[in-house]
């Protein structure tokens, strides 16, 4: 296929065990994830991407229940489990996606795929994010590389945090890869909408309750409306510390 989605996702997590499993507005955060990723139109599949450790079962069988692609593969290797995920189902091109992001933005993805394809024919570009400058809220995070990009990484990458989290290789080795950024045109990267501790939970099921409907997707702009609307909300999770590479 062209171009999935992979999702890497796991039901261990040191902060916040159990946390893609865990509801928002009745229905499971990872359920949320692939939900909002399959209404963009730049992703031909998703696919979910989690370890081979017993207690990711559970991963497989809502992958089952959902009629969602899975691969598992190596819990700490995850570039490995990326590469074998990408190759196993043909992948050409990788959205790269976690799933702690309960409220990624397909419109964005589709911008920014467009851009890469573009980017790709005019500049031969590898990989682009929206990450190298962050000017999006953490949790609308997403990468878009080739797998000849990927397999490249996979090859040479040797370092623990290399292998653990996919894209440094490639992002940090600008001489061997051609990056490319993806902008807003105004900053809001001081928003903090990932889930990594209970306190971020409790924003995103703040913002759930608000303005989830099954009927109707919420943007990025409805996010930001009802931020403006409810400043007391960034207050909720504003003194999480992002874990570093390698912690």
């Amino acid at each position: 296929m062209k171009t999935a989605a992979i999702v890497q996702a796991r039901f261990g997590s040191t902060r916040l065990p159990g946390k893609i499993l865990k509801e928002l507005s009745g229905k499971p955060m990872l359920w949320h994830v692939v939900d909002r990723l399959s209404r963009a139109e730049s992703a031909e599949a998703i696919i979910i991407a989690t370890t081979n450790l017993p207690e990711d079962d559970r991963i497989e069988i809502f992958c089952k229940e959902n009629n969602i692609l899975f691969y598992r593969g190596d819990s700490e290797d995850v570039l490995s489990r990326y590469f074998e995920a990408a190759e196993s189902f043909g992948v050409e091109n990788i959205i790269r996606i976690t799933s702690d992001c309960p409220l990624i933005d397909p419109a964005i993805l589709d911008s920014m795929t467009m851009k890469y394809f573009a980017e790709r024919k005019s500049m031969q570009i590898d990989y682009m994010s929206n990450v190298l400058k962050r000017t999006f809220p953490r949790g609308l995070d997403a990468e878009i590389f080739t797998f000849e990009t990927l397999s490249k990484a996979h090859r040479e990458a040797a370092s623990k945090p290399e292998r653990e989290h996919v894209t440094p290789y490639i992002y940090n080795n600008p001489v061997k890869f051609r990056l490319s950024n993806f902008e807003n045109v105004k900053d809001f990267s001081f928003y903090r909408w990932t889930v990594d501790t209970q306190e971020d939970l409790e924003l995103i099921k703040r913002i759930y309750d608000s303005l989830y409907a099954d009927e109707k997707l919420f943007l990025f702009n409805d996010v930001l409306k009802l931020f403006n609307d409810n400043p007391g909300l960034i207050g909720i999770n504003q003194n999480i510390k992002q874990k570093e590479l390698g912690e």
